[in-house]
Order: C-alpha cells, then structure tokens, then sequence
C-alpha cells in the first residue's frame, strides 16, 4: 500500500482507507495462507460429486404428507436407522423410530442441545425413554441436519434429507422440501460419515441435563 493516498481514489472511497492500512496486513496473511494462527472453518478443496444412481422421491409440505414417507421409510427398515435431528416434535415419526427399536431394528438419534432444551413438546426424551440411543451435540451453533440413513451398505438403503424438520410445525405449518434417496451407495456412504463425524464428539443423552 505504500505510495497510494487519498488523492488515487474517490471522495467516495477515501474513508476506507485509514482503517484498511490497519488491516491490511492481516487480510494479506489471510489470503496468502500464511496466518498459522487461523483456521478456516471449510476445507480449500471442492466437494466431491457423486454420479447420479437409483431413485430420487420427493414432497413439499404442507401439501404432500411428507412425515409419512419419512415413517414409511423407517417401517422398512431392516438392519439400522441413523437420525441427525434438529426439532423433533413429529409425534408419528417418533412412534416409528420407537417401533424400529422394539422389532430389533439400530435406532440412533443425534439431536441438537439447545433444542431439547427449549422445547416443551419435544419427542427426544420420549424416544430416549423408549430405548433409542439418543446422542446430544453442542459442538455447533445449531445443530441442523435433517438426516436419516436407513440400512447403509445394503442394497435397500435410504438416505433422508431436504429442509422438513421431524416436526408438527414442518407438516402442517411451514413451506418444507423432503428428498428420499434409494439405490446411491456413494451417497449414503457420504452421509453414513458425516453421521459418524458428529456422533464422534456428541456425548449421550441425560433427562433433565
């Protein structure tokens, strides 16, 4: 920046000038890479794509009845069924991951902590008491998936996304999207590790906590 002045540039951009010559340096840093003390919260690499493979269900809520496809999926449910839930009031839902359970289905439950908390109808106690493994994770801000990964690595597996909530709110209330992914083997081994990466730092659930 040596040598540039206010007379280089606009009135209109003059004021930004005396405050960029305080940080420019550490932007420099930043962009260069060289600030070891930083660390960037996303990888430098792009995301992988994956070929597109099976099939591709879909609803929009409140219209289509999108927490019945959600508990139609976890009935068919054969060997294990992995949430990452952010609100879970969805009283059905929850009635069908409390039936996996009891037919010898893996039921595990990743929810957000300051969820739990708040809500007075929340259905994550319940399905705790009713003997899902319930896992809590405040490692984020929010902890804001809506996932499901149904019977990975078997030739039925399903992955469950989109922005529907397992909630009364998102059924019948709000403008949601839901996607079911069938027959995606690369799909569901990337969501299988992303569940795994968060189950790696949530601690368990304990009523009342």
């Amino acid at each position: 920046m040596s040598g540039i002045t206010n007379d280089h540039f606009s009135p209109s951009l003059q004021y930004n000038i005396t405050p960029m010559k305080k940080t420019f340096p550490w932007l420099l840093l930043l962009l260069c890479g060289s600030a070891s003390a930083f660390e960037l919260p996303f990888s430098a690499h792009a995301p992988p794509t994956i070929a597109a493979s099976g099939t591709v269900q879909f609803a929009f809520s409140p219209q289509d009845d999108a927490g019945a496809l959600v508990e139609q999926a976890i009935r068919g449910a054969k060997k294990q069924v992995l949430v990452q839930a952010f609100s879970f009031t969805h009283r059905k839902i929850a009635q069908a991951l409390i039936d996996a359970r009891r037919r010898g289905v893996d039921v595990q439950l990743i929810a957000d902590d300051e969820q739990i908390r708040r809500m007075e109808r929340g259905m994550v106690p319940s399905i705790a008491a009713a003997g899902v493994t319930t896992f809590v994770d405040s490692a984020h801000s929010s902890a804001h998936n809506k996932i499901m990964v149904i019977d990975a690595g078997t030739p039925q597996a399903v992955v469950i996304t989109g922005s529907f909530n397992f909630t009364q709110a998102a059924q019948y209330k709000n403008a949601e999207n839901l996607l079911i992914f069938r027959g995606n083997p690369q799909l569901t081994q990337a969501y299988l590790a992303n569940w795994q990466q968060h189950r790696a730092h949530a601690r368990p659930f304990e009523p009342g906590r």
